[in-house]
């Protein structure tokens, strides 16, 4: 499944994120929820999460500082969990921390993964995006990755 779309969300009273409907079949063995390389936590289903690190962190050689200290950034703030029966994944503090939410957030949709947003930086991100969407794709005409 693509995740597409972006939801305006909020936490709950306890932490916890309700992931929209329509993305939830796609988490139902497991998920993974870590920060990602931006301001946003990353939310992968298990097994997505396997096949990224095994793609793009296990082939660098852990005799490298950078290797090492990617598989460090993304694993150590990694959380795995099961959906609870309403839907919701709990985000823990340290999360919460590193991606400045506190309770208004945005879910978007970004492929194999949802990214999970302080809604204020979302905001401010997808107007810049969008000013820059042109140049962007011409960059990157022609592109296999």
């Amino acid at each position: 499944m693509a995740f597409r779309g972006q939801h305006e969300h909020s936490l709950d009273s306890k932490d916890r994120l309700t992931v929209p409907r329509k993305f939830r079949a796609a988490l139902d063995e497991g998920y993974v929820l870590a920060k990602g390389p931006d301001a946003c936590l990353w939310l992968y289903s298990t097994k997505d999460f396997d096949a990224m690190e095994e793609r793009y962190v296990a082939p660098h050689s852990p005799f490298g500082a950078d290797a090492r200290n990617l598989r460090r950034m993304i694993n150590a703030s990694a959380d795995e969990g099961n959906l609870d029966a309403a839907g919701r994944i709990r985000i823990p503090d340290n999360l919460k921390e590193l991606a400045g939410i506190e309770g208004a957030c945005t879910v978007v949709g970004a492929g194999d993964y949802i990214e999970i947003w302080n809604e204020g930086t979302w905001a401010k991100l997808s107007q810049d995006l969008l000013s820059q969407f042109g140049d962007v794709a011409e960059n990157l005409a022609g592109s296999t990755e």
